[in-house]
């Protein structure tokens, strides 16, 4: 997706339109697919030396829970989009990159089932590992007392010898 900043008109130039879910060039095997089109909207204006490019991205990604391991779709969002590039010896810009790395990263780290945001839907690990309520589990699952710094000391004590 190359810009030429000579053709770039002083209002700026609209560009809308769709890539593949290849454009974001996931490995098969990656938990994360890309399961739509890659929508952008953009405003790109030429600001003496970088281009200014600001508008909207969007595309559905399947992720994995992180509690259940199922699979389930996601959709990143960016509405207010805006990143400055540098214009090099009047060549054309390539924004297939930044715009790549701008979605991907706007993904979540750990991905949860209930945070889907395309099915809502409750995770079925939901519940499985909270910890034990009642009196008597309670007991048995206590941490001991332990001395912390204790076992630091110990340990600077055996680096000494």
């Amino acid at each position: 997706m190359k810009i030429d900043p000579r053709n770039i008109p002083p209002e700026g130039l609209q560009v809308v339109g769709t890539r593949p879910a290849s454009f974001f060039g996931l490995p098969p095997d990656d938990p994360v697919q890309a399961i739509s089109q890659f929508a952008y909207d953009l405003l790109i204006i030429r600001d003496d030396e970088d281009l200014v490019v600001t508008g909207t991205l969007s595309a559905t990604f399947q992720l994995e829970c992180g509690r259940c391991t199922e699979s389930f779709p996601y959709k990143v969002e960016l509405t207010h989009y805006a990143t400055e590039l540098p214009i090099e010896n009047e060549s054309p810009v390539d924004l297939t990159e930044p715009l790549r790395e701008d979605i991907l990263l706007a993904l979540p780290n750990h991905p949860r089932c209930e945070n889907g945001n395309v099915e809502p839907r409750e995770c079925p690990a939901e519940g499985r590992f909270d910890a034990v309520t009642d009196d008597a589990s309670e007991e048995q699952h206590e941490e001991p007392d332990r001395n912390v710094w204790g076992a630091l000391d110990q340990l600077q004590n055996l680096k000494r010898t």
